[in-house]
């Protein structure tokens, strides 16, 4: 799979896009590697050196010139060869990863001018295909088993650093190239931390384990959370899960292509903040996912632009109770134009193990 005549096809007014940051190289060619993409409307190119030659050509295949760099050909003299034969001048260049030595080195070397151009690359990979949908869904159903799996596992005494191994190893097990991202889980009292790191505390009965985690499948992500009880939750901790659930499914709701981020979240805040819960829940409703665990557009109060049809969210509201413990519940949908596809399917009702 790859994406360069999309591009080529959304140039605008630019004459190639010159791509040097891991995530847009992938999405253009379909290959993982060290390399810089130039995509023109006359034809594309990939550089790189001799230890990635041979894998790019069984990617990318013939939809791009492959063309090996060294010390006698280094990028610049590449890049520069390709834009003579394509007669690009006016390049697009991505601002938020290019460094400014990069930048420099380019300025000065490459017979062409660089034009900021991250804007245009989000935009394009905000709105999925159905194959980069289905890879998402191949991703999910995978952390789903780990799930089922380890909730079966799960037992007192075990730590916070075993069940994230232990979930790891049953996604790369299964198939997934890699986790999204680190694993969090949090249990008891640990749960108050969204974003805690695994730490060698013992599960113990009576707790919350919230468990935020996903995996790659060729090259894109799963995200998920999902906060299981050990043993019997208090009514309080019962009470606290259906407000997140309730408020989670406000969200999806209000999600449909051509909302803005903002509405889709506030729908979702107002269940929180009317059951009196509103300043425990810091962070917004959802972001984007892809190939980066974390892309736009979001479901934020930030974000008042309406978000395209076919981007795909994740559904993650949280109550944090300091000292006491933590919910969040969360999946993935896509935004169609008459509402959220949600394409996790593990169950959310209350699991006491």
């Amino acid at each position: 799979m790859n994406h360069l005549e999309h591009i080529a096809a959304h140039l605008g007014e630019l004459d190639a896009m010159l791509l040097t940051g891991e995530s847009n190289c992938y999405y253009a060619t379909g290959f993982m590697g060290e390399g810089v993409a130039l995509v023109t409307r006359k034809g594309s190119w990939y550089f790189t050196d001799s230890r990635y030659t041979e894998a790019a050509g069984k990617a990318i295949g013939d939809a791009a010139v492959i063309w090996e760099t060294s010390r006698a050909n280094p990028f610049t003299d590449l890049i520069n060869k390709a834009l003579a034969e394509s007669g690009a001048q006016k390049v697009g260049f991505e601002e938020e990863v290019m460094t400014v030595a990069t930048h420099t080195a380019y300025t000065e070397k490459l017979h062409c001018t660089l034009v900021p151009a991250t804007a245009a690359m989000t935009a394009l990979r905000g709105s999925k295909d159905d194959e980069e949908i289905a890879n998402m869904i191949a991703a999910q159903r995978i952390a789903e088993g780990a799930l089922a799996q380890i909730c079966k596992e799960i037992h007192v005494g075990m730590t916070e650093k075993e069940i994230a191994a232990r979930l790891n190893y049953l996604m790369v097990s299964a198939g997934a190239e890699k986790t999204s991202f680190d694993t969090i889980i949090a249990s008891g009292p640990n749960g108050s931390m969204p974003h805690a790191v695994p730490s060698m505390r013992q599960v113990q009965q009576g707790d919350f384990i919230t468990m935020d985690f996903g995996c790659v499948y060729k090259g894109y992500c799963s995200d998920m959370t999902r906060t299981v009880a050990l043993g019997e939750p208090s009514e309080e901790m019962k009470k606290v899960y259906h407000i997140v659930l309730e408020a989670q499914l406000a969200g999806i709701a209000a999600a449909r292509a051509g909302v803005t981020g903002a509405a889709i979240d506030a729908a979702s805040r107002k269940v929180i903040e009317d059951a009196g819960y509103g300043p425990y829940f810091g962070h917004s409703f959802g972001h984007s996912l892809g190939i980066d665990i974390h892309e736009a557009p979001n479901a934020a109060p930030s974000n008042d632009k309406p978000i395209p049809e076919n981007a795909v969210v994740s559904a993650e509201p949280g109550i944090y109770l300091p000292g006491k413990f933590g919910v969040r519940i969360e999946d993935v949908m896509v935004l169609r134009k008459d509402g959220a596809e949600v394409i996790t399917k593990a169950p959310k009702e209350l699991i006491v193990l």
